[in-house]
This record gives C-alpha cells, structure tokens and sequence, in this order.
C-alpha cells in the first residue's frame, strides 16, 4: 500500500485532521488510528520522528509573530547565519543582514560573533508559512547575553509577567534593581542584586497568573524579599 502523507512537518492540524494514510506509521503522542490512516488528537503542528508521527501541542507553545522580542540558543553556525533554537515548534534563522555589523565571511569565522550555545536577545523579523521565521539584532534592545540568568515559563504567562503597560515587570525591575528582558518565548533573563528574588517573583505570576490582586501578592513578595536581604546585609 502507498504511503499518502497528507501533512508535512511542522504544518498545523486540527483534531481529527488526517495526517497520514499509512500502515508503516505509528501514531505517537496526541494521535490516533483509524483504519488505515492516523489522525490528530489535538490542536498543534505534526511531527514525525522515523516512522511515528506526533502532534505537538498548540497550547502553552510559542508561535513567532512578527515583532517579537525573543531569546533563543544559538544552535548551528551556518556560512551565511545562525540557526537559532526559540522554543518554538520549529527554529529561526539569523541572516547575516540581520545583525549591526558588517562581516567579510572570507576573513571572519562567524562563530566568534555568535557560538553554539550562546544565548541572544532578538526580534522576530518576520514569518513565512507556518515554519519559517528570521530574526533580525537590529533593535536597540538586541543583544549577546555574557552573564545573568535565565528563566523558562510557559509563553502564555508573558502576558502578565510584563503586565499593563510594562507596569508588572517594571515594578520587579525597581523593587530588586535588577535588569531584565523578557522574551514572549517564555524566556526571561535578568542581573542584578537580587536575582533569587526575581525568580521568586516570575514563579509567582507563572502559578497565580489568573487569580486576583496578583500585583499586591508580587508586591508583597517583593518587599518582604528586600527587607529580609536588608537585614542580612546589617
């Protein structure tokens, strides 16, 4: 029997989509088989890894949207650009015209601009289809991260980590003097004086994100936070 492939990777599925017609294939997690073909579940994008196919769920994923400010791992040093992993169903491209300085590829390894395994700051320049996504470093908040720490939340929390007008994450920001930068990926990174207490804080939102008066309890974590440093210190 013919295999008949009716999504291709990483293309988006809705439940009971087919996705294969094929006794060769094996459902794994979020499908099902039905007679000779299988099926989604859920809500996501497919993923066939050998001869079992899978749907990643579209819920608490991050899917890139032109302007995002997201931080990514650099995962691949290519001779024009970086592949980058964002925490997404499928990984982002940085061109070479996509970052400030202009580099001669004959004379400069790109790999001591951006390494495997170095973490940037960067905006989503723009998506194609539903896999492909370049980021660009030219924004005054694009960066290289050398130092500080890294936290992962589900993207869907962003929201209210940064809350209205920024004024949420301003508050962390003034209360630990701390700097942050905070992805829509779910990725948050920050330095300072008090970083423990800004992990406290983030961890917070993430668990109580839809219940009430949630900038009084941040407050409050907050201040109890600077005070119990303050008395340490004297």
């Amino acid at each position: 029997m013919g295999i008949l492939l009716k999504k291709k990777e990483r293309e988006l599925v809705v439940p009971g989509e087919e996705i294969i017609k094929s006794m060769d294939y094996l459902p794994g997690r979020n499908c099902f088989r039905e007679g000779d073909s299988i099926y989604a579940k859920r809500l996501g994008f497919v993923s066939i890894n050998g001869r079992v196919i899978s749907v990643v769920p579209l819920s608490g994923v991050y899917i890139p949207k032109t302007g995002d400010m997201v931080i990514g791992e650099i995962k691949e040093v290519q001779p024009t650009g970086w592949i980058v992993d964002i925490k997404a169903p499928y990984d982002a491209y940085l061109p070479l015209a996509g970052i400030k300085e202009f580099i001669d590829t004959t004379k400069t390894d790109l790999s001591r601009v951006y390494d495997i395994g170095e973490l940037i700051y960067a905006r989503v320049a723009s998506v194609s289809g539903t896999s492909s996504v370049h980021l660009s470093m030219h924004d005054p908040r694009c960066k290289k991260f050398k130092s500080g720490r890294i936290i992962r939340i589900n993207p869907t929390k962003i929201p209210r980590v940064i809350g209205k007008m920024g004024s949420m994450i301003n508050l962390i920001k003034t209360s630990t003097k701390t700097r942050i930068s905070v992805g829509q990926n779910g990725m948050i990174w920050f330095e300072g004086e008090n970083e423990e207490l800004v992990a406290k804080a983030i961890k917070l939102i993430e668990k109580q994100s839809q219940q009430e008066g949630l900038t009084d309890k941040v407050s409050e974590l907050l201040k109890a936070g600077s005070k119990g440093d303050k008395n340490e210190k004297d």
